[in-house]
């Protein structure tokens, strides 16, 4: 992570706080911790949601086979923009309500895992519950939903559409953070 991303990530921050959720980028420690529970030989299509300055898609690129297509979704232009260029062979939108319509637009049925940077319960009520559901929608049977947070305040909502096989504290990040690994339920 260099200065320039670190500036931008605080002026996003105090820009809308409620949809960046912290002062500075994601340490590696958190983006090693979230890739190390995809199966990454199994991954054909994989989704970021929140992506930032790209702490974590910078780990997902290190772990993709060269098919695997990857859907990538930041609100913020500039730090989309500025992972376009570093990243050009991922699909980006500024979205993650539609990450439904966005993965049918480009021919992908299902995705096989999703990791989220998302400070969830940042969001309205109904927002948080439409991308949660759009997650739910857009994994295949059985697929991974990995999502930091900063709280356990999430565990409740995300337990009525997944699995929650494990939550990590990550200590080495400001501020610590607990990755939720969740496993898609097939009926909610």
């Amino acid at each position: 992570m260099n200065s320039n991303e670190t500036i931008l990530f605080l002026k996003s921050f105090l820009n809308s706080p409620k949809h960046v959720g912290s002062v500075i980028p994601s340490s590696r420690f958190l983006a090693s911790k979230m890739v190390s529970h995809a199966p990454w030989l199994e991954i054909q299509a994989v989704a970021e949601l929140g992506a930032g300055t790209g702490a974590i898609t910078r780990h997902i690129e290190s772990q993709i086979q060269d098919s695997t297509k990857v859907f990538v979704f930041e609100t913020n232009n500039t730090m989309r923009t500025n992972l376009q260029t570093t990243f050009p062979r991922f699909s980006f939108y500024p979205n993650a309500a539609h990450l439904v319509a966005s993965m049918k637009q480009e021919g992908a049925r299902q995705l096989d895992c999703i990791f989220s940077g998302l400070p969830f319960f940042n969001f309205e009520p109904e927002l948080r519950n439409t991308i949660i559901d759009q997650v739910h929608q857009a994994l295949k049977p059985g697929g991974l939903f990995i999502a930091f947070q900063y709280s356990l305040q999430m565990r409740k909502t995300l337990s009525k559409y997944f699995i929650i096989e494990n939550i990590d504290v990550v200590p080495m990040n400001i501020p610590p953070a607990f990755v939720y690994v969740c496993r898609k339920k097939e009926t909610i």
